[in-house]
């Protein structure tokens, strides 16, 4: 007997559309768009690329505390190295998510490449650059997704209710940001939340109280007084990707055009 899952996955792969529609409808229609800040709270994230030294430690916070498998090369956020030359070339890397800081000055290149060195008299500028789940206004994940499994609660946070999720992947393809992966344990789609049981309880995300520079932080812009809200308002800050009309809810300080 086929599992509720598989025959989901059945039906979306088939040309059971319809009977897809009447599989799941209820579910979807409990999960209504919400009209996000109506809770008096939007969290936003704020980064500082000026703070960021690319130590990992919010890599190996957010693992800890979001059960995401330690040597899988799976994670929730990870920091991305950038180094310029003088030529006008742009290479980055990401050793594990920087879950393990970088502890060589060989950067891999990827697709099959071989890592190599770059020396300092060829190096323009460098940096580290965090990322993580932008949280948008307008998600393309919850927008995909065909069960309602990926939903967007009042507080702007993006959810994935993993007894719903039939780990179809579309909201992995979806996401312009990558941030999307499957839990090698749970086989669902999973992503940053940031760490919205933390936040309930009063408390910072694992990665913004494990970062020992102050290069992440998270407030209300809802709050006039929040010191996030004041620095977004009055303040030069970017967001990956603008030209797509996500509205994203991470903030950068300090991003350079270089960054993708």
């Amino acid at each position: 007997m086929l599992s509720r899952r598989n025959f989901l996955k059945y039906s979306l792969a088939g040309a059971a559309g319809l009977s897809l529609t009447k599989a799941v409808g209820a579910k979807t229609e409990e999960k209504k768009p919400v009209e996000v800040g109506k809770g008096g709270v939007r969290w936003a994230f704020l980064v500082d690329t000026y703070k960021c030294v690319g130590c990992g430690l919010c890599v190996k916070a957010c693992k800890n505390e979001n059960e995401v498998p330690y040597d899988e090369n799976v994670t929730r956020t990870w920091v991305e190295r950038y180094v310029v030359t003088k030529d006008g070339e742009v290479v980055a890397d990401s050793p594990k998510g920087a879950r393990d800081g970088f502890t060589t000055p060989k950067i891999d290149m990827g697709h099959g490449h071989e890592p190599r060195i770059i020396k300092p008299e060829e190096i323009s500028k460098a940096f580290f650059v965090p990322k993580l789940c932008n949280q948008c206004e307008n998600p393309p994940c919850v927008q995909v997704c065909p069960v309602g499994a990926t939903y967007q609660t009042k507080e702007g946070i993006v959810l994935v209710d993993r007894t719903w999720c039939i780990g179809c992947g579309y909201c992995i393809m979806a996401c312009p940001y990558g941030v999307r992966f499957f839990h090698p344990k749970y086989h669902t789609a999973e992503k940053c939340t940031f760490c919205i049981h933390r936040l309930h309880a009063g408390l910072k995300p694992a990665c913004v109280e494990a970062c020992p520079f102050g290069a992440r932080r998270i407030g209300n812009l809802l709050d006039p007084s929040d010191p996030i809200t004041r620095i977004v308002q009055d303040e030069r800050v970017s967001v990956l990707k603008e030209e797509y009309g996500t509205k994203p809810q991470v903030y950068y300080i300090g991003l350079s055009k270089e960054v993708k």
